[in-house]
């Protein structure tokens, strides 16, 4: 009788399984672990910010006659969608969908990588402007401007799987390496002009002029906030568009070194580089948005701003030189 008594309490319904101490023990133990130990450690493993200013392409990859900059270019976007991996539209459920430094890094780099591929499109891969534009260019671009931050479903527009940024980043690599193959078997164009290396410049100073308006808008209304969550965010993607300038302009060098040399620009030019790489480099523990005055509280923000400030001046007068 005394067995049938047990056997009622576990399989008659009366729930007993579910009673015991010991199971709500072990879940809540598996609870805390996946909070103290999946999470944390999950994110110290998938965290990297990659700011080497060294970074280069290898010589085999930059076909002969071919660009460097558009090399430079297609080898970023793969190294942080392929090789560091991308994090901006991991879920919650993975600890790198935790992470904001690195995915807005990255992010940073792609839109530097898209707007240096506008004038790819529009000047350096026609004749004269008035040319066919490159059907490669038009997808890398379309491609790059894609947004950072779709997963395998987005809810938000369908039930359906959608492309992820992944995707379509890689096919933007894709389309980069195959438009520097054609380059170099003469089947495309790089139009090496002073007028089309002044529109890209021009492009950049624009685009960093506008990343430091982002910079003084967050400053303005936020410093001195210790509690501004964001200015993180912000950072670290003006960051990576300034670390993804840095490394284009470099290669640009290459491209236009006879240029550049005619002009003597290259004490300016390696100045404008120098400035980007200075915004770059700058990695503080924690990043503050402090007062303008404070003795205790630093401000990172505004020292970004002046150093983008400089690149932009820098640029400009690049430009100017360029169309004389």
């Amino acid at each position: 009788m005394a067995g049938s008594k047990v056997f009622l309490d576990v399989k008659g319904g009366g729930g007993g399984f579910w009673r015991r101490p010991w199971l709500w023990r072990t879940v809540a133990g598996l609870a805390a672990a996946i909070v103290l130990l999946y999470y944390p450690i999950g994110m110290i493993v998938s965290h990297k910010i990659d700011d080497d200013l060294s970074f280069a392409v290898a010589t085999s990859a930059v076909p002969a006659g071919g660009s460097e900059a558009v090399a430079v270019a297609a080898a970023l976007v793969a190294r942080e969608v392929d090789v560091n991996g991308w994090v901006a539209n991991d879920p919650f459920f993975l600890p790198s969908g935790v992470l904001d430094n690195m995915p807005n890094f990255q992010q940073g780099i792609v839109d530097a990588v898209a707007t240096f591929s506008i004038e790819l499109r529009d000047q350096l891969g026609r004749l004269r402007g008035s040319g066919e534009t490159d059907r490669d260019l038009a997808e890398a671009l379309s491609t790059l401007q894609y947004s950072g931050t779709k997963w395998v479903f987005d809810l938000s527009t369908s039930i359906l799987p959608t492309a992820t940024s992944e995707a379509q980043y890689r096919k933007g690599v894709k389309a980069l390496t195959a438009y520097n193959a054609n380059v170099a078997a003469g089947k495309a164009v790089f139009d090496r002009r002073a007028d089309n290396l002044q529109a890209v410049i021009g492009r950049i100073a624009l685009d960093v002029g506008s990343v430091s308006a982002a910079v003084d808008r967050q400053v303005r209304e936020n410093a001195g906030n210790l509690f501004d969550f964001t200015c993180d965010d912000l950072y670290y993607r003006v960051k990576g568009t300034a670390y993804g300038y840095h490394l284009i302009l470099k290669a640009l060098r290459k491209d236009f070194a006879q240029l550049i040399e005619e002009r003597g620009l290259g004490p300016l030019w390696d100045e404008a580089v120098a400035s980007l790489g200075e915004v770059a480099m700058l990695q503080p523990w924690i990043v503050w948005n402090g007062g303008l005055e404070s003795q205790f509280m630093p401000n990172h923000l505004t020292t970004q701003g002046f150093f983008l400030l400089r690149a932009r001046t820098q640029l400009r007068e690049i430009a100017t030189v360029l169309d004389k």
